[in-house]
């Protein structure tokens, strides 16, 4: 059986959760206690060296970071298929991927700091808009990014926006985006995996001293 190494709380890992739920995959779930330093350990840092979640071990295959994740599982595991081999179709897939992964994740700690809100001051507030109005331009008027289904550029992007909405994130400008996110919650994997308010809380506090503790190495190096 295919073992998934995580946290709950990271959104990059809840990318190749949802994944897996589903396509309905049996897995064994091995919860990484990172705020305990788990993924320093030799046991984890023998699968990971770069110490960080996700990863799976699907008999002798032992994979690291989420995106590579998704395209095996879905091709080890192709029903429901969540991508499709047309050209055009897996490049804009890929390229939502690569946005979310490349421009709006890198806002999540000045947001999360800011309390979620967008103003002229927010040191990542046009990157954000930007990287919003790019998404709602590539869902238009679809269920899904996928489609009518949801494809993997669902997965990683419905992991990432829920959470700028949880964080006070203003979607007005934004209703397909708006509509695409309740539909994904409506799902039962979306349900699974998102994570209660206490836990949701607890995620930000961990986010905020991590910044903090970022700008005190940059104040003193």
């Amino acid at each position: 059986m295919l073992t998934f190494f995580y946290h709950p709380l990271s959104p990059i890992a809840r990318r190749v959760w949802i994944c897996l739920l589903e396509k309905q995959i049996p897995f064994e779930p091995k919860i990484v206690q990172l705020q305990q330093k788990e993924q320093f350990e030799p046991e984890f840092l023998a699968l990971n060296p770069f110490h960080h979640v996700p990863v799976i071990v699907d008999r002798d295959v032992k994979l690291i970071e989420s995106i590579a994740i998704l395209d095996y599982l879905d091709r080890a595991y192709p029903t429901p298929p969540m991508s499709l081999d047309n050209p055009a179709a897996l490049g804009k897939m890929r390229m939502v991927q690569m946005a979310i992964v490349n421009e709006l994740m890198p806002t999540f700690p000045a947001i999360v700091v800011a309390e979620g809100q967008r103003s002229p001051a927010h040191p990542k507030a046009q990157t954000l808009t930007t990287a919003l109005t790019f998404l709602q331009a590539q869902l238009g008027d679809r269920h899904y990014f996928g489609g009518e289904a949801i494809d993997l550029a669902d997965c990683v992007a419905g992991a990432t926006l829920p959470l700028l909405r949880r964080l006070g994130v203003d979607f007005s400008d934004y209703p397909q985006l708006e509509q695409w996110m309740d539909r994904l919650c409506d799902r039962p994997s979306w349900q699974q995996t998102e994570p209660s308010a206490d836990d949701f809380d607890r995620w930000r506090r961990w986010i905020q001293l991590m910044v903090k503790r970022s700008d005190f190495l940059t104040r003193t190096v």
